[in-house]
């Protein structure tokens, strides 16, 4: 993949579209975010790994990312390198000692492992051109995950009891392995 200029990114979002779900990658410093169209179960394993909501059982990625440890494997970077039929392309760099190895993936999944590691994210300037939208045109209803929740004040003393009982809300959410509603439970206790 010679002559490819990637600039390094961010995942700056996840968003519920009209048109669905989406991951939004934004070169670091740049006022335009790439938009990638991704399924419902890879949003959410990207928003657990931003937001760091443990599981009581590993999620795909999660075991994916304990295989590499237990192989002794590092993932240097994740790249998101072609946009061809308005499908994206993908790769991570690893690691492995002194061999490197890469390895072709959906951007939904390299950048599930990347929300886990925080490892470097690049993207393609060649994307960002054709594909990238100025951020300002993306309004926070796009930005927010519908959490179930209305947006409101907390009564003065309510929230450590509101608080609580989230807490508690997410810990059987998550027993239960109901991970979206534990995304939204997250959610509202970021609110708070």
């Amino acid at each position: 993949m010679k002559g490819i200029m990637l600039v390094e990114a961010e995942i700056w979002t996840v968003a519920r579209t009209d048109k669905g779900n989406a991951v939004l990658v934004k070169p670091v410093g740049s006022d335009r975010a790439v938009p990638i169209f991704i399924g419902q179960l890879e949003a959410q394993s990207i928003l657990f790994g931003l937001a760091g909501v443990p599981v009581p059982r590993p999620m795909t990625h999660d075991l994916f990312i304990s295989v590499l440890e237990k192989s002794s494997i590092v993932v240097e970077r994740v790249e998101i390198t072609d946009l061809k039929d308005r499908t994206f392309y993908s790769r991570l760099l690893l690691k492995q000692g002194m061999k490197r190895i890469v390895v072709d993936s959906r951007p939904s999944d390299s950048l599930g492992i990347a929300s886990r590691l925080h490892c470097p994210v690049f993207i393609a300037e060649s994307i960002v051109d054709e594909a990238g939208v100025a951020v300002n045109l993306i309004t926070e209803d796009d930005t927010q995950f519908n959490t179930g929740f209305e947006a409101h004040e907390e009564p003065e003393g309510a929230s450590q009891d509101s608080r609580k009982s989230l807490e508690d809300a997410l810990e059987r959410a998550v027993a239960t392995e109901d991970y979206e509603e534990a995304a939204r439970i997250r959610d509202r206790l970021n609110e708070l």
